[in-house]
């Protein structure tokens, strides 16, 4: 893409604006008009086309202003908007909102979506935090109905995974409980690369829910080992770019469908530094899905006790300059409130 002189950034990135506030083609008059240039608006439409040329606005309509592409929000992101951070009375806020829920992670979750849907206008995604090498902590095994066992996996860090398990033949709680005792003995602490190595001397029934422990641990690996925290799907369909219910039902597959968000986050953010904020723009020629969308992403919490992801989908038209503070700020409340209460 062409290098742009400063009035070509300026121009871009008044257009930009524009359109994300107002959604229509931008005009060389009305920059001039509403933006009170000190060129004329001849000069502007000049502008305006060697921009076009560049592959950074385009024409929808012969007679009508430009709007940006994919790449002028690309630049515009990279190389013009200046990093702000939220204003300081909505730090405040969201701050005390945060620190009223205590130590209920899943109050923290249900919060830090509902501020980044609010604060962002668009639809939000935060994922619950889980030990990046997931470590046993305790289990139990509950008798229900006939051969059916309930087993419940505690990890270290408060990750709770149940799994119904069907038993060759029907086993008394009492033997159950002791198989539990067992292996909490057994396990307590270890990773796991170390769970299977257990199981040498231990009954059958022992080694069996041993092997499902370890299964269990092996899924926590993944970046979506716990539950995804959603909100702000309404802002997303109020927006006019997905007024057709096609083009909504695709960007919504986004959040809805969990092999693709799973395929998403690892691609993007399961490698990235704690608190880095990715922009995706467009599915950056790699999801179809985001074609019509923009994500701003970040992981939050510790590498050495649990960590999550959250993020904002939106329309490619985002208020990129808010979002980002907005993901920035929760992102690092998320990491405080991890460490806090995992480092106890």
């Amino acid at each position: 893409m062409s290098e742009l002189n400063e009035r070509q950034k300026l121009i871009l990135a008044l257009v930009i604006h524009d359109f994300i506030e107002k959604a229509r083609p931008v005009g060389s008059e009305n920059l001039v008009k509403d933006f009170g240039l000190d060129f004329s608006s001849a000069t502007v439409r000049n502008e305006l086309v060697a921009l076009t040329d560049a592959g950074y606005l385009r024409q929808p309509h012969t007679s009508a202003g430009r709007i940006p592409t994919e790449e002028g929000y690309r630049y515009f992101v990279r190389q013009l908007m200046v990093q702000t951070d939220l204003p300081a009375n909505t730090q405040r806020t969201i701050t005390h909102q945060f620190y009223q829920t205590g130590h209920d992670v899943d109050r923290w979750m249900r919060l830090a979506a509902s501020v980044l849907a609010h604060q962002s206008q668009a639809a939000s995604l935060v994922t619950a935090p889980h030990p990046e090498r997931p470590t046993f902590k305790h289990i139990e095994l509950i008798a229900t109905h006939g051969r059916q066992v309930l087993m419940v996996v505690v990890l270290a860090g408060g990750e709770v995974r149940q799994q119904m398990l069907f038993l060759a033949e029907p086993v008394p709680q009492e033997q159950l409980s002791r198989t539990a005792d067992s292996l909490n003995s057994l396990c307590a602490g270890k990773d796991i690369e170390t769970i299977l190595s257990q199981s040498g001397q231990s009954d059958a029934l022992t080694q069996d829910v041993l092997k499902l422990v370890h299964e269990e641990l092996q899924r926590s690996v993944n970046i979506l080992g716990g539950e995804v925290y959603r909100d702000g799907l309404s802002n997303m369909l109020a927006k006019p770019e997905f007024a057709e219910s096609s083009t909504a039902r695709q960007a919504l597959r986004v959040l809805e469908e969990r092999p693709f968000l799973e395929d998403l986050l690892n691609r993007t953010v399961s490698n990235s530094n704690i608190g880095g904020v990715q922009v995706l723009i467009g599915g950056e020629g790699t999801w179809e899905e985001l074609r019509d969308c923009s994500m701003v992403l970040a992981r939050y919490g510790d590498p050495n006790l649990a960590t999550g992801t959250l993020g904002v989908l939106g329309p490619i038209r985002m208020a990129y300059g808010r979002t980002i503070s907005t993901v920035r700020f929760v992102a690092g409340l998320l990491s405080n409130l991890v460490v806090d209460m995992l480092s106890e």
